[in-house]
């Protein structure tokens, strides 16, 4: 997401006002277009599975093979979780059930240890939880707070090889030096929520987060105002106790040192020889929220070890990005378009907006849309 500097205002100015008085999700899914009207590679079918869902964000799959969604709702206090079962196994939702509602703005779900984890913007609850549950077996038990709202509200939550859990928390702004040790950072704690620390600084927005291959990998969201191509967003391998360089420094190029936000002016740039470099990076703008590596085998042998990635799409730049699903190698950072078509005509209208992605058990692909409020399956059949 970028808004455009003073040295770009005269020259695209016109285009501006045009992309921000377009950018809202305009069209629905064309039901009647073979994959909804998306473009996807050879083989490849879309298939609407759940629709009038709200706003899902990021899912997961209980033990049982259930498949969970967090629906942040239009207000505070309106979210939801929801099941979508597919008990018969034939790729088509059964019936879309509420499992639990109240619930402010959530946006991430975990399952660990006879418990659902939801990461709400305040805070992280718990419930105890049973293969086949469409309801709590008991309330919510609150185990973590966290700071509310800010720029970005959305929270996630992932459980590591170790049993730990992980938790990320966005910045309250576009670039400023935070006075809440939670912010722009991923912390860990035990799986009760108990002695939490920081576990790695200076992430903005870390929407995705997800462990593949003993590694911790994240999204991050860039900083907006400076400018449409800068910068890039990347993507991290987090470790513990480093720095990824906001809001000083940002990568402009994969696997290259950071930069210093000169803009910004906080600091030397002395201060980015300890940010981290990124190891991919994509559009700027683009948004990265959701991700997730494939590890099934339903399809192509090119595609295992690959993390997918949803780009929920740029709100304010000209030409717009995102607006798709990518891959990202982890071994050499390249990407390539998977999921698109959610752009119309130049760019100026939308059909919606990717929040995450979600391997099945079965090696099915789901994507969120959250500017639509529905939900696609992605499978493979030999061309």
């Amino acid at each position: 997401m970028a808004f455009l500097n003073s040295k770009h205002a005269a020259l695209y100015g016109g285009l501006l006002t045009l992309a921000l008085g377009s950018c809202a999700v305009v069209q629905r899914p064309d039901t009647d277009k073979p994959n909804a009207g998306l473009t996807l590679p050879a083989g490849f079918q879309a298939d609407l599975y759940a629709q009038d869902l709200g706003k899902p964000r990021l899912m997961a799959f209980a033990p049982s093979g259930d498949l969970f969604v967090a629906d942040q709702g239009k207000d505070p206090g309106t979210g939801r979780v929801l099941v979508l079962p597919d008990r018969d196994k034939n790729g088509v939702l059964d019936s879309a059930q509420t499992y639990l509602s109240g619930l402010n703005q959530p946006n991430s779900l975990a399952f660990h240890g006879g418990f659902l984890y939801v990461a709400n913007t305040d805070g992280v609850v718990r419930m105890p939880y049973k293969d086949g549950d469409l309801k709590p077996g008991a309330a919510p038990e609150k185990i973590i707070d966290l700071p509310a709202g800010g720029r970005h509200h959305s929270r996630t939550i992932v459980f590591g090889p170790d049993g730990k859990l992980y938790v990320a928390t966005g910045s309250t702004c576009n670039v400023c030096e935070e006075e809440d040790p939670h912010r722009a950072t991923v912390w860990i704690y035990d799986a009760d929520g108990k002695n939490g620390r920081p576990y790695a600084t200076g992430l903005r927005n870390a929407v995705g987060l997800e462990w593949f291959d003993g590694t911790l990998y994240a999204t991050a969201n860039g900083r907006d105002m400076a400018g449409s191509d800068t910068p890039p967003e990347s993507f991290f391998r987090v470790m513990d106790g480093k720095n990824y360089g906001w809001p000083y420094c940002y990568p402009m190029q994969a696997g290259a040192p950071q930069v210093w936000d000169q803009e910004f002016g906080k600091k030397t740039p002395a201060v980015c020889e300890a940010a981290q470099p990124s190891f991919a990076t994509t559009t700027a703008h683009a948004a990265p929220l959701g991700q997730a590596f494939y590890t099934g085998t339903a399809f192509p042998a090119e595609y295992r070890g690959q993390m997918f990635v949803a780009l929920h799409g740029s709100w304010n730049r000209p030409q717009k990005s995102g607006y798709s699903v990518i891959t990202v190698d982890p071994k050499t950072g390249a990407t390539r378009d998977f999921m698109t078509g959610f752009l119309g005509a130049l760019g100026l209208s939308t059909s919606g907006r990717p929040a995450d992605v979600q391997m099945a058990p079965d090696g099915a692909l789901f994507v969120t849309d959250d500017g639509n409020g529905v939900m696609y399956r992605v499978t493979y059949k030999q061309p």
